[in-house]
């Protein structure tokens, strides 16, 4: 059902020793830094930690992004129209595909009702 997890921090190198002990214990391997960004991959799940890209403080959820798998784009966009339509906030930009170092993701952003951010992803063949 999910495709990562994205958590806010207000000091990556106090996140990175966390995070490499306590990832190290479960089987996992440090982080990789992709974009200033601090990436573990462990047991099929994608934990990022990152500073808030609005440069305000990290805080619940400022920062995070709760991400939700879709097999297709066209499923990104059916999960972001009935979100949309019960009361969620259409955020980020329009729904599609963004380029960067993971290769081509289709993204589809939204705020639920109280603001928590979430993301419908589709990996690009």
């Amino acid at each position: 059902m999910f495709s990562h997890i994205m958590l806010g921090s207000n000091d990556l190198e106090a996140s990175r020793r966390f995070y490499d002990a306590t990832i190290g214990a479960l089987g996992g391997k440090p982080a990789m830094e992709n974009g200033g960004r601090l990436v573990y991959i462990h047991g099929g799940g994608l934990l990022i930690i990152t500073s808030p890209i609005n440069g305000e403080p990290a805080c619940a959820a400022n920062g995070g992004t709760v991400g939700f798998a879709a097999e297709s784009p066209e499923m990104a966009d059916a999960w972001h129209a009935a979100g949309a339509a019960a009361g969620g906030t259409p955020i980020e930009d329009a729904p599609g595909v963004r380029e960067g170092g993971f290769g081509k993701l289709y993204l589809a952003y939204l705020r639920d009702p109280s603001g928590n951010k979430l993301c419908a992803m589709h990996r690009m063949g």
